[in-house]
């Protein structure tokens, strides 16, 4: 089934929750489209998070779940995934995310260990859930600041905030 992951942990490092006044459909396509966006970009880890690497770089690679593995998240992946919330509006997305880090000394840059970690999005009327496992690597991004960080993502393509934290 697209977008849910059978092996999604059950114990999370990381729970947030969000108010939207977005209908379902439309903030899943926002979200779609930021995350497709973000897998095209190299940023200065500093945009992320507090860095404690200086003059770091990061890059992304997400991947939409189907059933027992994950899809990369490129053009095509991106239109087949806005055509099935056209049709119906998920109420889960799962998805992997590897951040990639480079620090660079002068002209050179040298990879560094890479973050893998699964985001579990679940949509309700007028709520948005996000959960974070933390697979793998040195956690330069915390699980807290990745959801921090896409959220902002959906929100900065907006007029007015769309997503807003839940305590």
């Amino acid at each position: 089934m697209l977008g849910f992951y059978e092996g999604f942990p059950a114990t999370p490092h990381k729970t947030m929750r969000f108010a939207t006044s977005n209908s379902n459909r439309n903030l899943q396509r926002k979200l779609t489209e930021n995350l497709r966006l973000l897998n095209t970009q190299v940023l200065s880890l500093e945009k992320i998070t507090d860095p404690s690497i200086p003059e770091c770089l990061a890059s992304f690679e997400f991947g939409i779940a189907e059933a027992d593995g994950f899809n990369y998240l490129d053009d095509d992946e991106t239109s087949m995934v806005l055509k099935a919330i056209r049709n119906k509006p998920l109420r889960i997305m799962d998805f992997f995310c590897v951040v990639r880090y480079h620090r660079l000394q002068g002209e050179k840059k040298t990879a560094l260990k890479f973050d893998y970690c699964m985001i579990r999005f679940t949509f309700n009327k007028g709520l948005m859930g996000v959960r974070v496992f933390h697979e793998r690597g040195p956690r330069y991004t915390s699980p807290g600041d990745m959801i921090n960080f896409i959220v902002n993502k959906v929100n900065e393509g907006s007029s007015k905030k769309v997503l807003k934290e839940v305590p």
